[in-house]
């Protein structure tokens, strides 16, 4: 194939939710599809003694949750399909934010009973300030339901976005009797046996055909289909593929992930609809896909991800190319030619080490310590910076000790080595190495996951001390903090030595401006000084 037809084939996509609504479940679906595992893990142990292939932390599997992104790529159809399924707690919601932007559209997954919820919200704002398309799958409507006019009108008013429904349900809960195409006009019959042993096959049967649909679904399912049909035509939106494509209409599926329905007629939808690769912005430029000399950033680095290993991954969305193992590419931060070594193609933890990529898809590299998110590695006649990722204040502070003096060194190397991930934030008190260290975190649930990490990957257990703190501001380089006049302030440094204060309320970051004139104090996660 020749460069420009193995871009356009990729297809890179993120699942976004609130937690619970199915999403892990949707992206084993896929992937039993596309061959790339042959029986779905029971999501929270249920069925099974199995776990989603896409939660790989031992917090995951105990809590059911999706915690970290993952990264899985298969193939499908003669697509090459890229899923970046991501964490739906909120306290993870950076993770997302940031996994967002290595995709090119998303897939919103809603419970039926519950509609929009808070994290969905959050998370569509991100896809709609980066204008890529969004297709909606309206999950488990084998169970009890909201109306789906309501729920429609919902994602019209929350989000202000026009839908269009490709697939529309017929009932919901033990009435559900499956879903009408409205481009093919044809039923897909809906068996709770069927479980996704094998390929649905649709039956042809229009609107106009009564006494079939009779058959089919029942005559009061039938007459309720009729009017419901006649009022998406009459007075629903047309469909615009441009609008899609640009985030201003999202198509609309119904259908059961658990039970693997209408996931094969959404996937197969949504390949047809969705882009091959977008152009990237730069900080002066735009760099198209189909430019031949590649280019990639750096939107996730993640530790300790296969016990076997012991390395440290670091996540790159490639921008634009063809990438190739052994060849010298540019790392622009760090101002050097590199080889990335053992490139690999990811499947939750699961790796293999490729020798080609292309853009669109996502690769992982070893890390030595040179990587952080945002990071731009590129030809070295390019030299180009993409825009930066955003970085979310940490809003919850506590102070860690760790308890057996005799680990300090896996201590340091722990709280280091996850500090670089850029997920949990890591400080210390100046000058006095790692014997007062605090964390920052945007949710509690990521101290969970930071004592669980440090137990298992590290063994290292610790004490933590609840810390008044709620504000964090960045200190300008070149100002001696030492001489500044500070009042129930902590002053920290991250693990690059960047000088930060904690204050405990709006009034003390006020106070400590009026004590220190001149003093000008950034927000966290501002990269240049003003």
């Amino acid at each position: 194939m020749t460069l420009e037809q193995e871009i356009n084939r990729r297809r890179t996509f993120a699942i976004i939710s609130h937690p619970d609504a199915g999403k892990t479940t949707l992206t084993e679906k896929f992937l039993l599809y596309g061959g790339a595992i042959q029986s779905a893990g029971s999501v929270k142990g249920k069925a099974s003694d199995k776990h989603a292939v896409s939660d790989w932390m031992e917090i995951e599997k105990k809590r059911g949750i999706s915690i970290t992104s993952s990264v899985m790529q298969f193939e499908y159809d003669g697509f090459c399909i890229n899923i970046l399924d991501t964490p739906g707690h909120q306290d993870f919601s950076e993770d997302t934010y940031r996994t967002l932007m290595a995709a090119d559209s998303a897939v919103m997954v809603i419970d039926a009973a519950k509609g929009i919820e808070p994290q969905t919200r959050k998370l569509f704002k991100v896809c709609a300030m980066r204008d890529i398309p969004i297709f909606t799958f309206i999950n488990k409507m084998d169970r009890e339901a909201r109306d789906p006019f309501d729920l429609l009108d919902e994602l019209e008013t929350e989000f202000g976005i026009a839908t269009y429904p490709i697939t529309w349900p017929i009932g919901c809960g033990l009435r559900f009797k499956g879903v009408y195409h409205r481009e093919h006009k044809s039923i897909y019959s809906y068996a709770d046996a069927h479980r996704g042993r094998e390929r649905l096959s649709s039956i042809d049967c229009t609107i106009e055909d009564t006494d079939k649909l009779d058959e089919l679904i029942g005559e009061e399912a039938r007459a309720e289909l009729v009017d419901q049909v006649e009022l998406l035509d009459g007075a629903g939106v047309d469909f615009d593929l441009e609008k899609v494509r640009h985030g201003k209409l999202s198509p609309v599926f119904f259908g059961s992930a658990l039970n693997n329905f209408g996931i094969e007629t959404f996937l197969e939808c949504f390949l047809r609809m969705t882009t091959a690769p977008l152009p990237r912005k730069t900080e002066g430029d735009t760099v198209e896909p189909f430019d031949p000399r590649f280019s990639a950033f750096v939107f996730k680095i993640q530790a300790n991800m296969n016990k076997a290993h012991r390395d440290r991954i670091a996540f790159m969305r490639i921008c634009s190319g063809r990438f190739e193992r052994g060849e010298d590419y540019y790392h622009v931060q760090g101002d050097k030619k590199l080889k990335l070594s053992q490139p690999q193609q990811m499947m939750a933890q699961e790796r293999s080490v490729i020798d080609e990529a292309y853009a669109g898809d996502i690769i992982g590299v070893f890390d030595p310590g040179i990587f952080s998110i945002g990071d731009t590695v590129c030809d070295p006649s390019m030299k180009v910076t993409f825009e930066g990722i955003p970085n979310f204040a940490p809003e919850i502070f506590v102070e860690v000790e760790q308890i057996d003096s005799m680990k300090r060194k896996q201590f340091a190397k722990g709280m280091n080595q996850i500090a670089q991930e850029g997920a949990i934030r890591i400080f210390c008190e100046p000058n006095s190495g790692m014997e007062r260290v605090y964390v920052g975190v945007v949710g509690t649930l990521q101290l969970d996951v930071l004592e669980s990490r440090m137990k298992s990957e590290y063994g290292v257990d610790y004490r933590q001390y609840p810390q008044p703190y709620t504000i964090i501001k960045r200190v300008p380089d070149g100002v001696d903090v030492s001489k500044l006049n500070l009042y129930e302030v902590k002053w920290v440094q991250d693990f690059r030595g960047g000088n930060y204060l904690l204050f405990q309320t709006q009034w003390h970051v006020n106070h400590t401006l009026d004590k220190n004139e001149g003093l000008n104090l950034l927000e966290y996660g501002d990269t240049k000084d003003e």
